[in-house]
């Protein structure tokens, strides 16, 4: 799998640093990496934005759709590698990124501190998998490509089981909810306030 790293400024002077794994649309598909680029926080970094986190940012293979296992593979591998705070890892993805982003964190729900989907196909199978986990979703109210029924489903899911996620609609916006979504430093601020420790506690507190 080709992917994108980002490593932040200083990276060599801090023993750990957060993670982020970007999962692109249906889109940026194929065997060229400048496609991952187009959207999200690869083109953030492109035009210069500066981010507090390590970044990788994998290409999903031309008429395929996201393997779990494969991504997960990748996150694992980049975790050993690199000064990876094991406390805070993020997932987020647009689209067929956003349902990717639903189902690493149903695989791997032990290892994130927060996930954030945008715009994506809701995967109900993984919900009570995930209902401890940080959760805010994105979608455009006008959405034709992926109902906005989507998000509002898996989040009305979540609360159901005692989930607290959060849900941002545009009311005016189509597909691409992922602009404004990404272009907020409120949404990064949100992720590096989560830690996976403090959820554990959490969990454990509540039991």
């Amino acid at each position: 799998m080709k992917f994108l790293l980002y490593l932040p400024k200083g990276y060599e002077e801090k023993e750990h640093w957060p993670l982020m794994l970007f999962m692109h649309g249906a889109g940026e598909r194929g065997d060229d990496l400048s496609l991952v680029k187009k959207h999200g926080p690869p083109k953030l970094i492109e035009n210069g934005k500066d981010f507090p986190f390590i970044i990788i940012s994998p290409q999903c293979p031309k008429g395929t759709w996201w393997k779990t296992e494969d991504v997960v593979a990748l996150l694992d591998h980049i975790m050993q590698i690199h000064n990876v705070d094991d406390n805070r890892v993020y997932v987020t993805g647009l689209s067929m990124g956003g349902r990717g982003t639903w189902q690493v964190a149903g695989a791997v729900p032990d290892k994130l501190a927060a996930i954030a989907p945008i715009c994506g196909p809701s995967d109900e199978t993984i919900v009570e998998k995930i209902v401890t986990i940080p959760t805010w979703v994105f979608h455009g109210g006008k959405d034709s490509v992926v109902n906005v029924d989507h998000s509002e489903k898996m989040v009305r899911l979540l609360k159901e089981k005692g989930g607290d996620p959060k849900l941002t609609t545009y009311p005016e916006a189509g597909h691409d909810s992922w602009t404004e979504t990404y272009d907020n430093e409120e949404l990064y601020e949100w992720l590096l306030a989560h830690e996976l420790k403090m959820r554990k506690k959490m969990e454990a507190d509540k039991q």
